[in-house]
């Protein structure tokens, strides 16, 4: 059941980035993660299954400061304890790590709560769970989850057509293979390797941003809506003309997206995981309704 209740995984988040310290030898994880922020990474993980817990506290304590600099969230993967320990936004889960209500009872409303899933059941458990948004895959065969068959490309089509939640594909994901998992319904990726394991990981990040985008365009483009054109719509009560092709570009287009909000189009509301698909037509009334906190 969807709760309605506000995320931090906002519609901006589409370049997900787990760490690999095993990738970079003789990097430190700070110079390796900063360089793949530079590049456009939006979210950041840290995932280490050889590290101690007190090695991994060590590293969330580096990545907490990084990632505050460049204003984008840290989750850790699995360990609650270390995510309330540095003040991350939240953790990723597997199927078989605690329970998805446990996590939501420690880390409050507020944090970012992501499941791993490899079928569509874990999928809707998951959202109907509450969780933030959940990882599909490993869509291709990956060294970060040796012995795991991959779901393909035909899971992420699964998800994109079921799911009203945000969702992650992720898994021996490249440069190289990008374009046919964006084409099968995903509109975020997550790297590791590709990323972490390359010379200049600032650079594969503008890379994978640029596919991304060129997804975006590609996908609005066959629902017929021309940017150029514009369209006419009423927002807040008045009538203006915009280029936004999407409810998420009309938020964009206000610097909203970041925004705690609701949408409302044509008398509906429009869930925030559904903004960046969902189009804005000529003529559409529209509500933004931001939140302003106050004591």
């Amino acid at each position: 059941m969807m709760t309605g209740r506000q995320t931090r995984f906002h519609e901006g988040i589409r370049l997900y980035v787990i760490t690999g310290a095993n990738y970079h030898p003789g990097r430190t994880i700070a110079d390796v993660m900063e360089q793949a922020l530079i590049g456009g990474a939006d979210i950041v993980q840290l995932r280490d299954k050889t590290a101690s817990q007190r090695e991994l506290l060590e590293q969330a304590r580096v990545l907490r400061e990084l990632t505050k600099r460049y204003g984008v969230p840290l989750i850790i993967n699995d360990y609650i304890d270390i995510a309330l320990e540095v003040g991350a936004d939240g953790v990723h889960l597997g199927q078989d790590d605690q329970s998805l209500a446990e996590a939501r009872e420690r880390l409050g409303q507020d944090a970012i709560i992501g499941i791993s899933t490899h079928q569509l059941a874990h999928a809707l458990a998951a959202q109907a769970g509450g969780a933030d948004y959940i990882g599909v895959g490993p869509v291709y065969p990956t060294g970060t989850k040796p012995g795991k068959a991959a779901v393909t490309t035909s899971y992420v089509t699964e998800v994109a057509n079921s799911l009203a939640i945000p969702f992650v594909a992720i898994g021996g994901i490249t440069l190289d293979n990008v374009d046919t998992v964006l084409a099968a319904g995903a509109t975020r990726v997550c790297a590791v390797s590709a990323v972490v394991g390359a010379p200049d990981p600032a650079a594969v990040c503008r890379s994978f941003k640029e596919w991304i985008a060129a997804a975006d365009t590609a996908r609005i483009a066959r629902a017929g809506f021309a940017a150029e054109a514009g369209v006419s719509v009423n927002v807040n009560g008045r009538e203006t003309r915009t280029a936004a092709r999407t409810v998420f570009e009309l938020v964009a287009e206000h610097g909203l997206e970041k925004r705690r909000m609701v949408v409302e189009l044509d008398g509906e509301i429009v869930e925030r995981a559904a903004w960046e698909r969902t189009p804005i037509r000529d003529g559409a009334a529209v509500e933004l309704v931001h939140f302003v906190g106050g004591g």
